[in-house]
């Protein structure tokens, strides 16, 4: 996302954001964060118009970040809404890690079940068989061409 876009998400101005960036440099990395190029800006520019750099626009290029970048900004700016963003990215590292925590347990047991099963391989799959034969459609009776006797009492 771009610099201008965060700062509205956040609430703050770009220059604010960008000035919370340059003071806490050490905490993006170029894989959180990096400057557009100037012909990346050209080509940003051809698909949205914006202002003329002469005409109050941008003097430097934008930054970009990526998703961890994101999530550190929240730590870096001094904001409510930052704060609230750091607090809910906290609990969603929580939740993954227990959803984690459970697939593990599933693996685990999953696994245990395997090497049971393993013994009894030639039983399961006659099981199975059995199964896919239940599943398999048996052919309507055909009904008979013609008339029907009634038998006589």
């Amino acid at each position: 996302m771009l610099d201008e876009h965060l700062a509205e998400l956040y609430g703050v101005k770009t220059k604010i954001l960008n000035q919370a960036v340059k003071r806490n440099r050490k905490r993006f990395p170029g894989d959180f964060m990096f400057q557009l190029s100037f012909h990346e800006v050209r080509d940003l520019r051809s698909q949205i118009v914006t202002s003329n750099a002469g005409r109050g626009g941008r003097r430097h290029f934008p930054y970009a970040f990526t998703e961890q970048g994101v999530a550190m900004l929240s730590t870096v700016l001094n904001c409510e809404r930052a704060v609230q963003m750091n607090i809910e990215i906290m609990r969603a590292f929580v939740r993954l890690r227990q959803i984690l925590s459970t697939n593990k347990i599933l693996a685990e047991k999953f696994a245990e079940l395997e090497r049971k099963v393993e013994s009894h391989d030639e039983h399961i799959r006659s099981l199975f068989e059995a199964i896919r034969q239940l599943m398999t459609p048996s052919e309507p009776p055909r009904r008979r061409i013609g008339f029907r006797r009634e038998q006589s009492k």
